[in-house]
């Protein structure tokens, strides 16, 4: 096989697996969250600082310098911002979202990304979208009303706080996908990863005073601390083969596959806890996926058909 098969073989797998382990976490989050008294800031500290300590210690211990880019004001302050708003704002909202709602609602509205970063660079560049954009835009809005209402325009499905919980995904998931690309080409994913994991964990501890919370003792209990330890795994491996594959294959193949995620957390959610969704709810699904697709594809043969002219 041709070396560049190979590569963008490795590619694939690597978001394949990526989008289906961290989809499999949102329903176990889901689990956790609706059988225990666990808060999601409680839960997300462990998380964070477990993870980010991990994936550090295993970086200091194959001899890598994890502590240089401490050294550098100006990419320090990247990594500060991407820690907080980036992975502390995408695991936090996501998170938030599936306890305001469920896993599968929450999963399929971090994939309004797309729009949010059109909108911000169309705002920024004092522009309207190109048309291919505003078709994109429209349709995963459409796809999104028959999600939330089951094509009932007098009953939304989900409460207002789930709802503002999902948008919020949305932003953090833009921000968590478009931020750090600087940051890990000159530095590597997992140090990236590990750092802002950490750095997220350490804010959000400080935050909430979790030192003097009485969660702890919830920990001890079997089978929670056997699932907490294997969502930090799961989740952890998840990102960092998410963010992996993007060395080897282009952001609509990325885009593309990524769609597995959405499903998988649905697949899960149906067999663990029947959760079953309306016909027309089923079809916003599909139609959401298709054109967050479309987006990214569309975009992709515009900037190809540019560099040809």
């Amino acid at each position: 096989m041709p070396k560049s098969k190979f590569v963008r073989s490795k590619g694939i797998l690597l978001v394949v697996m990526g989008s289906i382990l961290w989809g499999a976490t949102g329903p176990m989050m889901e689990w956790v969250l609706n059988n225990t008294s666990l808060s999601v800031s409680f839960f997300l500290t462990v998380r964070l600082l477990t993870a980010g300590l991990c994936i550090l210690s295993f970086l200091l211990i194959t001899g890598k310098q994890i502590f240089l880019i401490w050294k550098d004001i100006s990419w320090l302050k990247q990594l500060v911002v991407f820690s907080v708003l980036g992975m502390l704002g995408v695991q936090y909202t996501f998170v938030a979202a599936i306890e305001a709602s469920n896993a599968s609602i929450a999963t399929l509205l971090q994939f309004l990304g797309p729009v949010y970063i059109i909108l911000f660079l169309s705002w920024k560049n004092k522009m309207f979208p190109p048309k291919y954009q505003v078709i994109g835009i429209i349709g995963t809005l459409i796809g999104l009303f028959l999600l939330l209402t089951n094509a009932n325009v007098s009953v939304l499905l989900i409460s207002r706080e789930a709802l503002l919980w999902g948008l919020a995904v949305g932003i953090a998931f833009s921000i968590y996908t478009v931020y750090p690309a600087r940051l890990m080409k000159e530095w590597g994913v997992l140090v990236i990863v590990g750092w802002g994991m950490l750095i997220g964990g350490v804010v959000l501890a400080t935050v909430t005073q979790i030192w003097k919370t009485d969660e702890w003792i919830h920990l001890a209990a079997y089978p929670i601390n056997f699932i907490v330890i294997i969502i930090i795994l799961i989740g952890t491996i998840a990102f960092i083969l998410f963010l992996s594959s993007m060395k080897y294959i282009t952001a609509v193949e990325t885009s593309i596959l990524s769609s597995i995620e959405p499903l998988t957390a649905m697949i899960i959610s149906v067999f663990w806890f029947s959760q079953i969704l309306g016909v027309w709810q089923y079809i916003g699904v599909i139609i959401m996926l298709l054109f967050v697709t479309w987006l990214s594809v569309a975009g992709e043969i515009k900037l190809i058909s540019k560099r040809k002219g």
